[in-house]
Order: structure tokens, then C-alpha cells, then sequence
């Protein structure tokens, strides 16, 4: 009889034409722990939800002006301009960041706290760096309110096009325009690494590499060693399995 703990690479991140674990052989499967709706649990806008004081409890709110603060956010009306939030929500999402950053800006060393009281199962070190570095526009090494809600208005209410292109900036960590194999490595290591080793089926330590390999056959069409970011939107719009894999930046965020 085969031995049912037998290890699988979990499928965290999608496997772009494998054969869906259930059906593989005798090897009984069953659902990560970590299933969407416990990483919907765990995210960040809950965590500045959760820091928002109740409606009408601060009327300075309304125009999103706070006196006290370092960093003075733009107004309401840009912001509604540049996001898909209504007012009511950007007044709540302003309300829970001022809280949790009293200063308006947040630094790199706040934000993997943040992670890694998310995932203590885990080492989230790694991811929260590399999605700072995405929502860190300016490269100034902190993030404003209007960092926070402009990349969160594309991970959650974005065309398709707005979120792959928010990932390709994810994926290239240098900021030249290509992916690199080593980039989508570090990348995805560090989503493995922030969900720990209390995963099952148990994840397989050569199961990021594996992946890498896998997208970049299908996204490297010249074969040069790179992606550019044509070959990834093209890829990525044509490979539903790819196309499910990305949506994880919308629950990890």
C-alpha cells in the first residue's frame, strides 16, 4: 500500500499543465490549510480596516486632512479620481492607515512586522520587502496613503491588464523591464517561505524551482533568458492556469 503522506508541491502558486493532485494515483489529496479564504482573513486591508475608528467618530477625516501627520495625503477628489474606491471607502481606508501609521508614511521594517504577524507560521520577511518595493513607487523607501490606495484600487479593481502589469513590477525586482528566472525564483521562495511549513499536502522544497521552469517555457518565447513584459501579458492572458497562479498577489496583499 502506498503511503498517503507521500510529499506533493501543494500547488500555492498554480502548475501550468500538471494534472490536478486528486487524481494522481493513490496519493490521497486534500486542500492546503492555508485555502483562499484563510489568506482573505490575513491580508492587509484587513488590518486597516481593523484600525479604522467608527464612522463619524474624527469629522477631519472627511477631506482626508489630518494636521498632525508627516506626510499631508492628497485630497478626496484625486484620490477618487486615480482609484476605483468610493468616498465612503477611502475615508475608511484613510481612517485605519492613520491609525496603524500616525506619521502618514510607512516604512519597510513596519511593514514586515505587519507580515509577520500575519504569518507567524512562517518567514514573511522577503515578501513583505518585495511588495513594499512594488507599492513604493517613488522609490523613497516609504509608502503614503496615496501609494497604499492607488496599488490596492489595481490589485482588487483593476482590468486584467492593470494587475499584470502591477505583477510584472512585482516579479522584476530590479526595475530594468525583464524577469529574470532568478527574480521569479526569489519571488516565489519567498511566498513559499511566508506560508510556512504547515501546508498540506507537504510542500516540496523543489516545488518554486519547479514552477519557474514551467512559466518560463511558456512566457520566454525568443528564448533569451528574459521576459519582457509583451511576452508576459501575452502569456499570462492566454494560460488560464497562469492566470490563477497571479491571482494570489490579491490575497497575500
Amino acid at each position: 500500500m502506498q503511503d498517503e503522506t507521500k510529499e506533493t508541491d501543494g500547488s500555492l502558486l498554480g502548475d501550468p499543465g500538471h494534472t490536478p493532485p486528486g487524481k494522481k494515483g493513490h496519493v490521497k489529496w486534500q486542500k492546503p490549510r492555508l485555502t483562499r479564504k484563510a489568506l482573505l482573513n490575513c491580508c492587509l486591508v484587513k488590518r486597516i480596516l481593523s484600525r479604522a475608528a467608527p464612522q463619524g467618530s474624527d469629522t477631519s477625516d472627511s477631506d482626508l486632512e489630518l494636521s498632525s501627520v508627516r506626510h499631508q495625503p492628497e485630497g478626496l477628489d484625486q484620490l477618487q479620481e486615480l482609484t476605483k474606491f468610493t468616498k465612503k471607502e477611502l475615508q475608511s481606508l484613510y481612517r485605519g492607515f492613520k491609525n496603524e501609521c500616525p506619521s502618514g508614511l510607512v516604512d519597510e521594517d513596519t511593514f514586515k512586522l505587519i507580515y509577520a504577524q500575519f504569518f507567524p507560521q512562517g518567514d514573511a520577511s522577503m515578501y513583505a520587502h518585495f511588495l513594499f518595493n512594488a507599492f513604493d513607487v517613488d522609490r523613497n523607501g516609504a509608502i503614503c496613503f496615496e501609494d497604499f490606495v492607488v496599488g490596492l484600487s489595481i490589485l482588487l479593481r483593476g482590468t486584467v491588464h492593470e494587475k499584470l502589469n502591477w505583477a510584472f513590477n512585482l516579479y522584476d525586482i530590479n526595475k530594468d523591464g525583464y524577469i529574470t528566472k532568478e527574480e521569479m525564483l526569489a519571488i516565489m521562495k519567498s511566498i513559499y517561505d511566508m506560508m510556512g511549513r504547515y501546508t498540506y499536502p507537504i510542500v516540496r522544497d523543489d516545488a518554486p524551482v519547479e514552477h519557474v521552469e514551467k512559466f518560463f517555457q511558456k512566457m520566454d518565447r525568443n528564448r533569451d533568458g528574459v521576459v519582457t513584459i509583451e511576452e508576459f501579458l501575452e502569456t499570462c492572458q492566454k494560460d488560464e492556469n497562469i492566470m490563477s497562479s497571479m491571482q494570489l498577489f490579491e490575497n497575500v496583499i
